[in-house]
This record gives C-alpha cells, sequence and structure tokens, in this order.
C-alpha cells in the first residue's frame, strides 16, 4: 500500500506498535524527484532537525517522504527501546521502498543512521533501477572519539550515485580524517564549513548561518539529483 501523501499515520493492519511505519511528505506532489529519508538514531522524523532538513529540500523542488522505523514508531505509544543495531534495520528499509514501489525517480538516504542504512541496501535495488540516487546527511563514518571503528567497508564498493554532505567538524567523520578514508567513486562529498553532526556551524566563528549550510545542502542535492 503506498502511503496517503500528507498524513502522519500508522501503517493499517499492524498489532504490534513495534512493527507499525509512519510517514510524512512534504514539497510538491509533481516534483522532479522523491527523497525517502530515515530518521538518525535517537531523534523522530519529526524532529526539529528533520523538520529543517525537509524544509530546505522541499523548497528547492523535492518531494520527501520522512518514515520511521519501529522502534521510534513505539516510542510515540511510550515503549522506549534503545535503537537496533544499524544492519539490522535493512529489511524495514527495504519494506520501506517497496510502500513507495509507485514514485519515480526514488532517492532514498537519511539523517546518520537512516543514512548508513539505506547505503547497506542502496545497491541492491538501484540495480534494478527502483532507486536513482542516495543522499547521507551526516554520515557515520565511525563513532564518536572511536576513529579506528570505521563503518566504511561497504562504501568501498558502492555504486549507487551518492551525495554525502557532512561538516568540516562532524565527530562522526571529519574532513581531515574521511579525505584519508578508500570510498567508491561513485560517492561525492559537500562539506560545509564548521558543521557540527546537524551541520550547523558557530556563525561567530564560521561566519555561516544552520540556514546558510542547509540551503546549501538542499542547492546541491538539486543539481545532483537531476
Amino acid at each position: 500500500m503506498t502511503p496517503v501523501p500528507g498524513r502522519l499515520r500508522y501503517e493499517a493492519g499492524e498489532a504490534d506498535p513495534e512493527m507499525r511505519m509512519n510517514w510524512l511528505f512534504d514539497g510538491p506532489e509533481d516534483a522532479f524527484a522523491t527523497i525517502m529519508l530515515a530518521h538518525g538514531a535517537g531523534a523522530a522524523m519529526d524532529s526539529a532537525s528533520m523538520d529543517a532538513i525537509t524544509a530546505a529540500l522541499a523548497g528547492v523542488g523535492f518531494r520527501v517522504a520522512r518514515f520511521e522505523f519501529g522502534y521510534m514508531a513505539a516510542r510515540r505509544e511510550g515503549l522506549r527501546k534503545p535503537p537496533p543495531k544499524a544492519e539490522l534495520l535493512k529489511d524495514e528499509f527495504r519494506d520501506a521502498i517497496a510502500q513507495l514501489k509507485d514514485v519515480r525517480p526514488l532517492i532514498i538516504g537519511g539523517k546518520s543512521m537512516g543514512g548508513r542504512v539505506a547505503s547497506m541496501v542502496a545497491d541492491e535495488f538501484s540495480e534494478r533501477s527502483d532507486v536513482v540516487g542516495l543522499l547521507c546527511l551526516g554520515y557515520p563514518f565511525h563513532p564518536p572519539a572511536k576513529p579506528q571503528q570505521l563503518r566504511t567497508a561497504h562504501l568501498v564498493t558502492l555504486t549507487t550515485p551518492t551525495l554525502i554532505c557532512q561538516g568540516t567538524r562532524d565527530p562522526f567523520g571529519m574532513r581531515e580524517e574521511v579525505e584519508g578514508y578508500d570510498l567508491s567513486p561513485a560517492i561525492e562529498l559537500l562539506w560545509l564549513e564548521d558543521g557540527d553532526h546537524d551541520l550547523k556551524p558557530r556563525k561567530k566563528i564560521s561566519g555561516y548561518s544552520h540556514s546558510d549550510h542547509l540551503n546549501a545542502m538542499a542547492e546541491r542535492a538539486r543539481d545532483w539529483g537531476r
């Protein structure tokens, strides 16, 4: 079943709250492309950060489809559990793509963990043209303060056209670290000066505002995604 645009709801027919899926849609229905975005590990799809990202992307003409993993949807009913390992969320991401089976062209991605999970399944969908691109916002290349624990093995052979937007001081992967990684030539990187994991800069230091960086991200994504 394709979700109804504009609604926040649970997917019908699921008795278990942890198996339900929430959706939010923003942007023009006749957009040149739809981006399916997953949230990060700790904040819901309608967090302030995800709202700001969505507004920027919708503002340049994308249709943005946000969904929630089951553990986050369950929190809305008071069932608080820590997020599963990213590898365990791949099937939920696949299910979300299936619910948008009639939406084309489709770009998948997400913020932090959401983008990481998207990157794990992207090639299997792009190979059969169900997905045309991958957008990662604040990719978690490694846990903070643990640069030796890299999460990049699958990024070496990635074939899906990919855009990663990263702040230069992101503790999950700063510029001087990431530039030394062996990454697929399918990956493009947009570096946002002094941005943190939410792409937020310190304006007094960088001269940029959070809106400046989100607008730059959205404009680059538009040019890349057309």
